[in-house]
């Protein structure tokens, strides 16, 4: 076992957030095109020196590699910004309104005047040798179950290019995502240990959802964990798509140092990359602050304390909040409530279909595809909104019995006609009738074998409740 306070275990978090909308600095639409590429150019990139004179460190190990950068996009999804022709835009004004609404919800302190920094980074992911980021808010902080977690800085950046394959020689990158607006949140070394450093990037990640114009689904959001130890050295690990998989990681890598402390060797600062093993390889060299300068191209921007209140008033709930109304309003677990809050159907079908219960709406949209892939093995994402709005209509007009969903779905999902006189539900009187005779035929049997005996003689035709 590990004993994290007595190896002097230190942690920080960065969170990175994709945004909606538009990008960055142009108007080009947030997407990851799937469009042939029209365009292709090739650059290579060389370090400059950072505002205190000086190379950094991890921009030099990159040119030392040598490689020619190969872009790719399709020219309806990108402009003359991306493939840094021509100066940017003015910063966009809605990524930058999201950003205070995050940072005001992490109860962070908005600096007056944004002002756009140039980071060097010359790994070919941004086709100008640089990334603009700028400082949105400072001071800010989360509530957890071992206290308060600083958040020293929010930032919002642009989004890095999206790397298609690499060679000796080479790297190939795809342009469209270049330049969508990225929220970066830095937590102070307030970690305790692997799960409470799982429990802040859960708590951050929720808070980002809670706001409108975020982007959702996989690869829109990264966490990239800091740690060190007493003896060791910093290391940021990155690749993390997972939250479950960060206790592991964060374990694998206070694993590592401590081997190399003891055989004596000495731990080396650097950036490291999260792998499907949990355990972690070499990318490259810690960066530092020589890869700041200052952007020439875009004007600061004046963020006035009347604008910050406006923002303040019309923040939304937290996403933790919302789930606990919903869970009240429509009377269902909290952990079904999490699921269906983004759920853009549910509220549609509770008020369209007001005989059901909206337990049972909820367990159509969100339980039962569940069980049909891990019971029937069978692609329930296939499954379209109006394949749920036709079974869902059987049930509000009587026709068919809840049980019959599971059966009427997976015909949706195998494309296969449906008769709906098979489902017909029977009716109470049918039901009385049928569980009196077999009450005849097999007396003495408890309760949940004559459940069992009417459930497999109606499959799918009749409410277990009523058989009850």
């Amino acid at each position: 076992m590990i004993y994290y306070e007595k190896l002097g275990f230190k942690c920080g978090l960065e969170i990175h957030q994709q945004l909606e909308g538009k990008k960055l600095f142009c108007s080009c639409p947030t997407l990851n095109s799937d469009k042939e590429a029209d365009i292709k150019i090739e650059r290579r990139l060389r370090a400059v020196a950072g505002e205190t004179g000086d190379v950094d460190v991890a921009a030099e190990f990159e040119m030392s590699k040598k490689k020619k950068f190969i872009y790719e996009a399709d020219s309806s999804d990108v402009c003359l910004v991306e493939t840094d022709e021509t100066p940017p835009n003015p910063i966009n004004n809605k990524a930058l309104e999201t950003a205070i609404k995050i940072a005001l919800l992490l109860n962070a302190r908005i600096v007056d005047e944004i002002q756009i920094m140039r980071k060097t980074v010359v790994d070919g992911s941004n086709v100008s040798g640089f990334q603009r980021t700028a400082l949105v808010a400072m001071d800010g902080f989360i509530e957890t179950s071992l206290g308060k977690v600083g958040i020293p800085t929010i930032c919002l950046a642009e989004e890095a290019a999206q790397k298609l394959e690499e060679g000796k020689d080479f790297v190939r990158y795809r342009l469209d995502r270049l330049g969508i607006p990225l929220i970066e949140v830095a937590t102070s070394a307030d970690i305790k240990n692997p799960e409470h450093a799982k429990e802040a990037a859960a708590h951050i990640g929720m808070v980002l959802r809670s706001v409108e114009n975020v982007k959702r689904g996989l690869g829109t959001i990264r966490q990239d964990v800091n740690i060190s130890i007493r003896e060791g050295a910093r290391t940021e690990i990155k690749g993390f798509q997972d939250l479950k998989s960060i206790p592991k990681v964060i374990e694998y890598e206070v694993k590592r140092q401590l081997d190399e402390i003891k055989h004596n060797k000495k731990p080396e600062r650097g950036v490291r990359k999260a792998e499907h093993d949990f355990t972690t390889s070499f990318l490259r060299p810690l960066p530092g602050a020589a890869r700041l300068y200052p952007e020439t191209d875009v004007l600061p921007a004046r963020i006035g304390k009347d604008y910050i209140e406006q923002l303040r008033k019309k923040l939304p709930k937290l996403l933790t909040e919302k789930v606990s109304d919903y869970a009240a309003k429509y009377g269902l677990p909290n952990d079904l409530a999490k699921e269906l809050i983004e759920n853009e159907h549910f509220e549609v079908f509770a008020k369209k279909f007001n005989k059901i219960e909206p337990l049972a709406i909820a367990n159509a949209l969100i339980t039962i595809p569940k069980e049909i892939k891990t019971r029937f093995n069978l692609d329930s994402s296939k499954l379209k909104n109006s394949d749920f709005e036709e079974v869902l209509s059987y049930l509000n007009q009587g026709k068919i019995a809840r049980e019959a969903i599971i059966d009427l779905l997976i015909k949706k999902i195998k494309n296969e006609k449906i008769d709906i006189s098979n489902f017909e539900a029977v009716s109470e009187k049918q039901l009385e009738e049928e569980i009196r005779k077999i009450i005849k035929e097999k007396p003495n049997l408890n309760m949940s074998a004559y459940m069992g005996l009417v459930m497999a003689r109606h499959r799918g035709k009749v409410d277990g409740r009523l058989a009850i």
